[in-house]
């Protein structure tokens, strides 16, 4: 292993960025390989809630600049709380202040994960080397290569980054079949609509459920913040999710975007209270987008033999469903104890995958287990080990 030699980082995602942010700041080389062709791909994204423990690895890592420009992108909702609402008849069922919706300054934080993916990207665009699908890699004598779908492989690193989300194929390599990703049957669908469909909600935290269908329950989580309501070219995003069976996309294809995704979600709330329709009614079709919601092994992460030049970020290690926005903060403290460890360390050295993956099983096993948990009862999702399908 050689410390001169440049980490490998396979994906492009949040958490490969922001470790690579760490590195650009430590001065250590890198280079990041991504499969799409451009950022432009899978742009869409539902809107992500930070909490305190994210923030500060995030303030870790980026440069104060950075971090001040990455601060005021950033939506900030008062402290107003959460409340709840019957989708259909609009009549409120519950509100709280949940401590641990607030992020900083006592305000409930979230940003989206495009603008998060562009501001982690700045100063790293030269590394990023497009169209490279990584399906796996080979240790030399002194580091490794990723070696890509087409067949070719990489320039010798000191250290391979598999941080391409739930498909990774680095990380079934490294685990050798010990990370799995389970297929939980539920879905959700993402969307997004001009500020000012919003404006009957209200400043707050909202969730609208619907338990009308004899099939399952249906529900719509948005944070809407009260400073950019009167802005129609400001939107404000919400994530719509169903228990298993409820939302079925044409062919089985949750792939799609775009208006085929949009006008499902027109269809399932087409009989929603007159309050709520602004949401979907005026919905930016572009940018509706289906998702799987999966869930890593719910008692924790797995170990393996520690390999010193290959290790795991984000997705990649530990999925989770969208219950309770941990899976994005997780992910982003991996990059910043792994980048820091690098950085301490100047390089990739014996030790420094066993120290993080150490630490990282212990903080994202039990994220893993609370996100489940909270997806049983949100979600009435089951995990059987030994017959549930997996992705």
């Amino acid at each position: 292993m050689s410390p001169t030699k440049p980490v490998l980082i396979s994906g492009g995602g949040i958490a490969s960025l922001l470790l690579a942010q760490s590195l650009r700041k430590a001065k250590i080389p890198f280079k990041i390989f991504e499969r799409d062709a451009s950022f432009v791909f899978r742009a869409q994204g539902y809107r992500l809630r930070l909490s305190a423990e994210g923030l500060d690895a995030i303030e870790s890592v980026l440069e104060p600049a950075l971090f001040e420009k990455f601060w005021k992108v950033c939506g900030k909702t008062g402290g107003v709380g959460f409340s709840g609402f019957n989708a259909v008849t609009g009549e409120q069922t519950e509100h709280q202040v949940p401590e641990n919706l607030v992020s900083r300054g006592g305000k409930v934080v979230g940003i989206a994960r495009g603008d998060m993916r562009a501001v982690f990207a700045e100063g790293c665009e030269d590394n990023i080397e497009w169209s490279r699908n990584v399906t796996g890699y080979e240790l030399t004598k002194e580091g490794v290569r990723a070696i890509f779908s087409d067949g070719t492989k990489s320039i010798e690193g000191s250290l391979l980054v598999g941080g391409e989300g739930i498909y990774s194929k680095v990380a079934r390599q490294l685990s050798g079949g010990k990370l799995k990703v389970y297929d939980t049957g539920a879905r959700g669908i993402h969307g997004q609509a001009p500020s000012t469909a919003f404006k009957g909600l209200g400043e707050g935290v909202f969730r609208l459920r619907d338990d009308s269908r004899p099939n399952g329950a249906i529900f719509i989580i948005t944070n809407i913040r009260a400073g950019d309501m009167d802005d129609p070219n400001i939107q404000f995003g919400w994530t719509m999710g169903a228990q298993p069976g409820v939302i079925r996309a044409p062919n089985d294809d949750y792939s799609i975007v775009g208006k085929a995704a949009a006008d499902i979600v027109k269809d399932l709330t087409k009989d929603w209270h007159p309050r709520f329709r602004p949401l979907f009614d005026q919905m930016d079709e572009a940018n509706a987008a289906f998702w799987k919601i999966t869930c890593s092994t719910p008692s924790g992460v797995p170990e393996w033999p520690n390999e010193p030049r290959v290790t795991l970020v984000g997705d990649a290690v530990h999925s989770m469903t969208p219950a309770g926005g941990i899976g994005a903060n997780t992910a982003v403290r991996d990059s910043a104890l792994l980048g820091r460890l690098l950085t301490e360390a100047g390089g990739c050295v014996p030790g420094v995958t066993a120290a993080y993956e150490k630490d990282m099983r212990v903080y994202g096993s039990e994220a893993v287990h609370q996100s489940y948990s909270m997806a049983v009862a949100q979600f009435g999702v089951k995990i059987d080990e030994e017959s549930s399908d997996t992705v």
